[in-house]
């Protein structure tokens, strides 16, 4: 739930505020150069050529990484079955009127058989540039996380994840052998020690997509950096509306023809912080936002945290990005906790995995329409 301000300045977040103080590039300061050359990016077969091979038969996890290059999102790709898979493959058939059923039934099946050629995952070598970081443990408190340069990554690990749309713990099942962390002590927390991946180290991930990026149509070069960080591409549909449901956890995007091209799943909200129903306008998108915490406009923290400027990042309050509404306090933005998304509360406003907000962004305009509905 956040405070619009004007668009130039984008928010101010009331349950925290989220505001942009980014350079944005004058028009006379040349674009950002193309990353065709991505050492990280997917290399797709042509249609009826062979792609690359998989070490085993991974079915489901092959669905998602097409799912997610057609639009239709499944959230963190791991192979699983879940709400945020079920949700993409109801977005396919809508779209290409078949039975809506959230099973990958047969007809489904031939539907996705002509990207079969598609790997499930794919073998990368870890460029020297990606691993540099920095990487550092986040502070929990706000008065330390200010005082930071950036909300980055704490791990390379978790920001190869993130690069890939999956998790550190499906990176490790990829992965059984590649530099397993040292035994913990016995009373150590439960929570496994990152693995210590490296510069120029080979490793399998999940075969994402669409992650093509035209350097000379990003003009903020901040924003291309994170573009590329987050394996999104820049070529994405102009969608004409969106619609956010609350039953569904769901939001669907129209193009000008109103057909269906892309679904998300999404976070809508609490009991405390519900979604607000209605029609509204988009006034403007902030890329790689601040964040204005104010720990009075939340209901689960003490006023005396008080109040911080956090610096912009990928586990910032609200990610990388900030589409600002017309409903005071509210926006549609990205997270720094994916795999929470569909399954925890919000505190009112829309939240999606990093990724998939990067993607929608480039959707949206001002002249998009949004509706939320029950």
């Amino acid at each position: 739930m956040f405070r619009h301000t004007a668009v130039a300045a984008l928010v101010l977040i009331s349950l925290s505020a989220c505001q942009s103080e980014t350079k944005q590039p004058s028009p006379s300061e040349p674009a950002g150069e193309a990353v065709s050359g991505d050492p990280l990016a997917a290399r797709d077969p042509a249609p009826g050529q062979p792609g690359e091979t998989d070490d085993v038969a991974r079915p489901l996890m092959q669905a998602q990484v097409v799912l997610e290059r057609l639009g239709f999102a499944p959230g963190v790709i791991d192979g699983k079955e879940g709400l945020s898979t079920t949700n993409a493959v109801e977005g396919f058939q809508e779209a290409n009127a078949l039975p809506v059923t959230g099973k990958l039934d047969p007809a489904t099946m031939q539907a996705l058989g002509r990207w079969s050629n598609i790997a499930a995952t794919r073998v990368v070598n870890i460029p020297e540039d990606f691993a540099r970081g920095p990487f550092a443990t986040l502070p929990k408190d706000a008065a330390a996380q200010a005082k930071l340069p950036s909300l980055g990554y704490a791990t390379l690990e978790e920001k190869l994840a993130e690069r890939f749309h999956t998790t550190p713990e499906v990176l490790r099942a990829l992965n059984p052998q590649a530099g397993q962390p040292a035994p913990q002590p016995s009373d150590a927390a439960a929570t496994p020690l990152p693995v210590n991946y490296q510069a120029g180290q080979k490793i399998r991930v999940p075969n994402v997509g669409g992650d093509a990026i035209d350097g000379a149509t990003v003009k903020d070069k901040g924003w291309l950096a994170t573009l590329t960080s987050l394996g999104v591409g820049s070529a994405q549909p102009k969608v004409a509306r969106i619609v956010v449901s609350k039953k569904g956890g769901t939001l669907k995007a129209f193009d000008k023809a109103d057909k269906l091209v892309a679904l998300f799943t999404v976070t809508t909200g609490s009991s405390k912080d519900p979604l607000p129903l209605g029609n509204w306008k988009i006034y403007g998108t902030s890329y790689n936002p601040q964040f204005s915490y104010d720990a009075s406009l939340f209901w689960d923290v003490p006023d005396s945290k008080g109040e911080h400027l956090l610096p912009p990042g990928p586990n910032g309050p609200v990610g990388v990005v900030w589409i600002d509404l017309s409903k005071e306090h509210y926006g549609i933005h990205g997270t720094p906790e994916p795999q929470t998304i569909g399954r925890a509360q919000s505190h009112g406003c829309v939240r999606l995995t990093n990724w998939d907000a990067a993607r929608l962004a480039q959707m949206v305009d001002s002249s998009t329409k949004v509706s939320f509905v029950s």
